[in-house]
């Protein structure tokens, strides 16, 4: 089938297909993509109120969750912290203290969590991640921090612990033209760091999307008077610049490597796309950013919405999404998988179409 009504709700469509190929117990297990997609499926729910998709996700998680918010996590890397924005929302809508305790047991963790020297987290706890920044990693635990700190009144810790790896983050992974490098390396010894720098060498778009997302949501969080509220607008609109610079002109979207738009075998990207037009959506609206921005992020909704389609089975599909990715060089990147319905791509869409729909 081909392209339905431009009323079609896209978040619903989206959320009940999903809801149809997967149980809360088929679904997978606790892992950010999953995270991401039920933290989207959770905005349909505050639109809708939908109560299905409540306790969709309350079902999800209490597979995790013991009656005395035990839960079987170690927390050793930031990717698996990122679901706890779940523990936060389910707090907030059922007054259990199970959920408490168990997002409390993220929040503990950071405590002790390795850093780098100027107090960047580490992206995970292990040899083959020791002393490195990937962009990723912001998203997977910033905007928890942040929600953590106003649903447990923890807040003066978790904005300025937010804030700061904003900010140590895109200290060293931004570079001229706004767009940031994968991920950095303090110790300089993995296979893809440059000695100089510590920088990986590409631009990889959906890093980028992420740190891109964590930023509009810390600034959405952390009070107009924070010491560090005015070097974090500016790198975000040094990146809203490079966003725009080098957005495909055709499509609307950007590109897996997403400054070498001119090779052949280069594709546009859907997740990172979705990401990039909700920040810059939110960035406009909220007044981080210029007016024109949000023009802008009209053309990547666009380009999204190209990708998405009722099948033959009357659900939805959406494609033209990287699977899960290392660093990596720009072979490595382009040669990704492309998938359809992955869970990178469902929640960053819904995200996404949640800030722009009514726009």
């Amino acid at each position: 089938m081909g392209q339905p009504a431009a009323t079609e709700d896209w978040s619903v469509s989206m959320v009940e297909s999903t809801m149809a190929r997967y149980s809360p117990t088929t679904i997978g297990g606790w892992s950010y993509p999953v995270g991401l997609y039920l933290y989207g499926q959770y905005l349909t729910y505050q639109r809708t109120h939908e109560p299905r998709y409540l306790s969709y996700i309350k079902s999800y998680v209490d597979r995790f969750v013991a009656s005395d918010g035990s839960i079987g996590q170690s927390f050793n890397n930031l990717d698996s912290m990122q679901a706890g924005r779940l523990l936060t929302i389910l707090h907030h809508e059922t007054g259990q203290d199970r959920y408490r305790i168990a997002a409390k047991k993220i929040r503990d963790r950071l405590d002790t969590y390795p850093r780098t020297s100027d107090g960047g987290f580490w992206h995970a706890d292990s040899d083959s991640r020791a002393h490195q920044l990937w962009a990723d990693g912001v998203y997977m635990v910033n905007p928890f921090l942040v929600e953590y700190g106003k649903e447990f009144n923890d807040s003066a810790y978790t904005n300025n612990e937010a804030a700061k790896q904003l900010y140590v983050y895109g200290s060293h992974l931004q570079v001229t033209g706004g767009l940031l490098k994968h991920a950095y390396d303090e110790s300089r010894t993995a296979s893809w760091s440059d000695a100089g720098t510590g920088l990986a060498p590409e631009h990889w778009c959906r890093a980028v999307g992420w740190y891109s997302m964590a930023i509009v949501n810390v600034l959405d969080a952390i009070p107009s008077s924070h010491p560090r509220r005015a070097a974090l607008l500016t790198i975000l609109q040094k990146l809203a610049a490079g966003l725009e610079h080098y957005q495909d002109p055709t499509t609307g979207r950007w590109f897996q490597v997403m400054d070498k738009g001119d090779r052949s075998d280069n594709w546009t990207e859907t997740s990172c796309s979705s990401m990039f037009t909700y920040a810059l959506s939110r960035g406009a609206q909220k007044g981080y950013l210029d007016a024109h921005y949000a023009t802008v992020a009209q053309r990547g909704y666009q380009g999204v919405l190209a990708k998405v389609s009722l099948g033959s089975d009357g659900r939805t599909n959406l494609t033209d999404i990287s699977i899960g990715t290392n660093v990596g060089d720009y072979a490595y990147y382009v040669g990704r998988t492309r998938a359809t319905n992955d869970f990178h791509g469902l929640g960053a869409f819904l995200i996404m179409n949640e800030q722009l729909r009514s726009r």
